[in-house]
């Protein structure tokens, strides 16, 4: 039987709630959310000629509950934000690297910030190839499955049927790689059913948190994501008879356990224990 679940930084996450780093204004709303972790964007969300506003802003923001991501580490964006994250006197709780295709550009990132949490975006056919790779290198805490520049390139829409195989790919990839796995954002803001049949499917294949791009979203994530009180329940009564019964296959309420059973209920325990600690 495997031991219990490593604890780890991305541990209980479930929900990463994106914010602009050109819109200072909206970090306090986007903080005062129920997001697991907010996450403010330097690359994507910022023009080129508002690169160092933002780069300033997220860098002041830096406190509990903050992740940022930085440019392309190999741009001279990336290179910017992560000397100046290098000398601030705060690092945020993860730094989120886009665009990764190989374990060297992480090893960049790691060498300038070395014992910050990295958690590279996978978003090109080359990224996903290499992904198990990625997610293994040091430093790595969880990986994101980029979905729209990965649609781009194949020229699909960012939608679950064309994109079924390469998520699959992506789940593999972060469960040889032992690390927990982001879904994309839904970029629908009014189709909130569509955002909840997402979320429920992105559980059902092993996601463990959905990125959001407005608080509105959170809701549907979170009751995809977060084990029930019931989910907690069941799973810690099945630990506790398989190991009454000495680590051996048994017969509990109809169902048989075993290992890889105990490993699923380890799991929920694992993500409850984070939010357990928040509402006490």
């Amino acid at each position: 039987m495997h031991g219990p679940i490593p604890s780890s930084p991305a541990t209980g996450l479930t929900s990463l709630l994106f914010v602009p780093g050109s819109a200072p204004a909206r970090f306090a709303k986007a903080l005062a959310s129920d997001a697991d972790m907010v996450c403010i964007d330097l690359e994507d969300a910022v023009a080129a000629d508002a690169k160092d506003a933002a780069r300033a802003a997220a860098i002041a923001a830096i406190g509990p509950r903050v992740a940022i991501r930085v440019n392309a580490v190999e741009t001279a964006a990336g290179k910017a934000d992560l000397a100046a994250l290098a000398a601030a006197s705060a690092r945020p709780d993860m730094v989120l690297l886009p665009k990764v295709e190989t374990a060297a550009e992480v090893a960049v990132a790691r060498g300038a910030l070395l014992g910050t949490d990295l958690v590279p975006l996978i978003e090109s056919a080359r990224g996903l190839r290499l992904a198990h790779e990625i997610g293994a290198a040091p430093g790595v805490v969880a990986m994101m499955f980029g979905g729209g520049d990965l649609a781009g390139e194949l020229g699909v829409a960012l939608a679950w049927e064309p994109l079924a195989v390469a998520r699959g790919l992506f789940i593999l990839a972060c469960a040889e790689a032992g690390v927990p796995a982001i879904d994309v954002p839904w970029i629908a803001l009014d189709d909130a059913d569509g955002l909840a049949e997402e979320s429920r499917r992105s559980h059902a294949i092993g996601f463990q948190a959905k990125a959001a791009i407005h608080p509105a979203q959170l809701d549907a994530i979170h009751a995809a994501m977060r084990p029930s009180l019931d989910d907690v329940a069941e799973a810690r009564a099945a630990i506790a008879a398989y190991e009454a019964a000495g680590g051996r296959a048994i017969r509990h309420n109809g169902r048989m356990l075993e290992a890889p059973i105990i490993r699923r209920y380890q799991r929920i325990v694992a993500m409850a224990k984070p939010r357990e600690l928040v509402d006490a």
